[in-house]
């Protein structure tokens, strides 16, 4: 299968060459789609620096529309047979791919998360953002009778077909619950494997907030009742 990453950008200058240097270690990927959401921090003069590669796609918002935006974006652009969502800080490890495309490889799942609550390695830090990610999938789990660990994960991964047929709205964060709310409500077949996880602290440009928590409940109900 070919497989697409898609890695929306913003303001990553620490950390943007070394994600990419990661994603191409793996040689899983057959291309690789940076989508530059209006960084202002030097990031953009970075990308624009990157050695050429047959594989490696650079997009550019001429200003900041969120991460749903920047996603929309690289999707347009993706041709794999299977897209995987990759942020651009260092808090997920692309090391794991094979675990996280293997499920759809067997032909079992249409879509896989990987769960930072399923028991891997981990940085012990931040204990009520994790509230806040448990609390925000207990929603997701009563309002759509299912029995995810981890909504809110930044490893995402679809086979493209699947993906291609939902229509797609959010700008920013609240991408995450309205894509499971959306691929739940088709019944596709999501399977969760674990992964690890070092997550950032907010002094280190962590940019998620408590106000995205509760764009994403909003979210959550109002896709329960509307497509």
């Amino acid at each position: 299968m070919k497989l697409s990453v898609v890695i929306p950008v913003f303001n990553e200058k620490y950390t943007i060459a070394e994600i990419v240097r990661r994603v191409q270690a793996t040689r899983l990927a057959s291309e690789i789609i940076l989508v530059d959401d209006g960084s202002t921090d030097g990031t953009r003069e970075i990308l624009q620096s990157l050695e050429p590669s047959p594989e490696l796609t650079v997009l550019y918002h001429e200003k900041n529309q969120g991460k749903g935006a920047a996603l929309r974006s690289g999707f347009q652009k993706a041709s794999g047979d299977v897209i995987l969502i990759q942020d651009a800080d260092l808090e997920y490890n692309p090391a794991e791919y094979s675990t996280l495309l293997e499920p759809i490889e067997c032909g079992q799942a249409d879509i896989v998360y990987g769960s930072r609550f399923l028991g891997s390695k981990h940085r012990v830090t931040m204990f009520w953002h994790m509230v806040a990610n448990q609390l925000l999938t207990l929603a997701t789990n009563i309002l759509y009778n299912s029995i995810l660990s981890d909504m809110e994960t930044g490893y995402k991964v679809f086979r493209a077909d699947v993906l291609r047929g939902v229509r797609l709205r959010a700008n920013r964060f609240d991408f995450e619950p309205e894509i499971t709310a959306k691929m739940l409500k088709r019944k596709a077949r999501l399977f969760e494997v674990p992964i690890s996880f070092n997550p950032r602290e907010y002094s280190q440009g962590k940019k998620i907030s408590l106000g995205d928590a509760f764009t994403a409940i909003w979210a959550l109900l109002k896709y329960r009742f509307w497509d």
